[in-house]
């Protein structure tokens, strides 16, 4: 249902608020630039520090300015399983194409209370969802069988996966539901993931590096790795200084860099990257020729 190179959609802030002449112009070059769908208000988007007005706003802008033209991956997740069935029914309502859904975060649930949620979800909401495991940000992490019996809901199709756990690639593919879609969630992971049958990836990345994330995408779908091994290379150094500090400081960085006018804004308590961490973007940026 989904693949190949798909951006976690940074927000852009200007003044405290949600720049939307930018993220408008933000999706048309993503779109111009072969990203294959649009994932806004996940973690890069900084979805944790919107309001749920400004939250539902952002993906509207986002299914309003594709225009069909790619599918939108709204990010409804939430440690209250109420909040991200609003999240979800609003997603629907404006038509985005499916819903990414974290596993609930700081209230730890186990692995029933895991399958709960989304039963709860899926029972209530009538919109495909991708499953976004992130254990490093979470806690909770969504353990393969626990994966297994949630590809097996109706309209759970995907996950994010961001454990960077490998062996569940192959785990996932094995056990899960036949037409169930493997992305990464992990930039730098990616080869190795579509190797081992993923089909595409959630990118932060691609917010800065789109043409050059989907090439990456393309030729492992066309299973030319000699060429994905190259463009691996050149996109590696990026893939690393973007997270050389907090994200998603380094990315907007990035972005301010490629982009004119995009705004470096953050939301407390995420602060600028470190001098150390530009420089290291700065350097990723011009050695894959984007600056």
């Amino acid at each position: 249902m989904f693949s190949g190179s798909i951006p976690a959609l940074a927000t852009p802030f200007r003044d405290g608020s949600f720049a939307e002449d930018q993220f408008r112009a933000l999706v048309d070059w993503q779109i111009d630039q072969g990203s294959s769908a649009l994932v806004p208000c996940g973690t890069t988007g900084e979805s944790s520090t919107l309001s749920n007005a400004e939250h539902h706003r952002v993906i509207e802008i986002c299914v309003e300015q594709a225009a069909g033209r790619v599918p939108v991956i709204a990010g409804c997740g939430s440690n209250d399983t109420t909040n991200a069935m609003l999240h979800l029914n609003f997603s629907k309502k404006c038509g985005a194409s499916a819903g990414l859904v974290v596993a609930p975060y700081y209230n730890r649930p186990n692995q029933e209370g895991i399958i709960a949620h989304f039963e709860a979800l899926t029972d209530n909401v009538d919109l495909p969802l991708v499953l976004y495991n992130v254990p490093a940000r979470t806690v909770t992490d969504m353990m393969p069988d626990t994966v297994a019996a949630l590809s097996k809901l109706p309209n759970v199709v995907a996950i994010k996966d961001a454990s960077g756990d490998l062996d569940r690639v192959t785990a996932h593919r094995l056990n899960c539901a036949d037409d169930f879609v493997l992305l990464s969630g992990v930039d730098e992971l990616s080869l190795a993931f579509s190797a081992a049958g993923g089909v595409g990836c959630i990118s932060v990345t691609a917010n800065v590096a789109p043409k050059l994330c989907a090439e990456f995408q393309a030729a492992c779908a066309a299973g030319d790795y000699a060429k994905a091994r190259e463009l691996n290379d050149v996109l590696y150094p990026l893939h690393k200084a973007l997270f050389s500090d907090a994200s998603p400081g380094p990315i907007k960085y990035a972005m301010s860099k490629v982009l004119e006018d995009f705004p470096t804004d953050l939301r407390l308590p995420m602060t600028p990257p470190s001098e150390a961490s530009r420089n290291a973007v700065d350097a990723a940026l011009k050695g894959a020729g984007l600056i």
